[in-house]
């Protein structure tokens, strides 16, 4: 597709001017077994998911454990090799990058990983963990690199002591600030947000979530923000993406996702959330049987074995991902059908 001005654009509206352009994005781990150690089996992470990124926005990423949502964030970054796919930061195909072209673009390309503590070099005082980045990248003077850790650790919240100090000194949210402040020690453009909160108490939550709103604000940051909690998204993100099985089901901005979800699996994700107001009931769509396995997944569109509303079509067939409303697109025969039905019910 082309916008007016002639420039590529996606089905969500972004253009090739965004910041960041994932497309077909396809990763499939091996199962070996045998005496040889042959590939008996593949397990299909991530599927073919395509989305983009605009400068300075955050795209949340949500869906049930083991939909892929972890996987995209670290391929994307070439922490784990792709299968297939193309990923376009600023211009520039990341999986084609190599050697110098390829640690430059690192620097702009950064991650704040789900455990803090793991991610952390336990005989290593925080201090040199957050400078490690500003190391390798050339800073070698270490008055100065020390000067920037310093700068980093006070805009996270924490104390210049705190330097001197080592990961198993410090509180859970206290380790997650010092995740936060490596990873913009090298003052990227671009994020990967991996589950920040999920291991913190409600309080810290709020906490850590103002403060990456606060440093997005300060510094032009982008973030992929990948959760669990809608309820985190909803707070943080600007427009939200939700996987199921290794495929993007829907993406759109965060007020139409909350307000008119489209794909029933968002739907049933949507009503599971708590209401904050005991008066007011919500009603539930529970959904049957359990998520099919990555290694063999349902032909047709993937959702069909748990969906109240599938069609024989929906075992059959892959919907592919369609703008049904503007900005708004869905993979979903069902959905598709009742947003015609609705067209031609307001044109009557």
């Amino acid at each position: 597709m082309t916008n007016q001005s002639g420039k590529p654009t996606a089905l969500d509206g972004t253009t090739a001017a965004d910041l960041l352009q994932v497309d077909n994005l396809v990763k499939h781990f091996p199962i070996r077994g045998g005496l040889l150690q042959r590939t008996v089996a593949t397990v299909k992470a991530v599927d073919g998911v395509s989305f983009s990124v605009k400068k300075g926005e955050t795209l949340g990423l949500v869906g049930e454990s083991g939909c892929g949502k972890t996987t995209v964030g670290r391929t994307l970054l070439r922490l784990v090799p792709a299968t297939s796919g193309k990923v376009n930061f600023e211009g520039r195909d990341v999986f084609g990058l190599r050697g110098a072209d390829l640690k430059a673009m690192r620097r702009d390309m950064q991650i704040i990983f789900q455990d803090p503590y793991s991610s952390l070099d336990p005989r290593m005082p925080i201090g040199e963990s957050v400078g490690e980045g500003l190391l390798v990248h050339g800073l070698r003077d270490s008055k100065k690199r020390n000067d920037m850790v310093i700068e980093m650790l006070r805009k996270v919240g924490l104390e210049d002591y705190h330097a001197r100090r080592y990961p198993h000194e410090f509180s859970g949210g206290q380790r997650q600030r010092i995740g936060i402040a490596r990873a913009l020690a090298l003052r990227p453009k671009f994020i990967v947000c991996d589950e920040p909160v999920s291991a913190l108490d409600v309080s810290i939550q709020s906490q850590v979530l103002n403060l990456l709103k606060d440093l997005q604000r300060e510094f032009g940051l982008t973030y992929l923000f990948i959760a669990h909690n809608l309820s985190v998204v909803e707070h943080i993100s600007d427009r939200v993406g939700v996987m199921y099985l290794g495929k993007m089901v829907e993406l759109t901005d965060r007020e139409s996702l909350f307000a008119d979800p489209l794909h029933p699996y968002t739907k049933a994700l949507l009503s599971a959330i708590p209401m904050p107001d005991p008066t007011v009931k919500r009603e539930r769509m529970i959904l049957q049987g359990d998520v099919p396995s990555p290694v063999n997944p349902p032909s047709g569109c993937r959702f069909h074995t748990r969906c109240p509303f599938a069609i024989e079509k929906c075992k059959t067939d892959d919907p592919p991902l369609e703008a049904l409303k503007p900005g708004h697109i869905v993979a979903c025969w069902v959905a598709k059908d009742n947003v015609a039905k609705a067209k031609q019910a307001a044109a009557a």
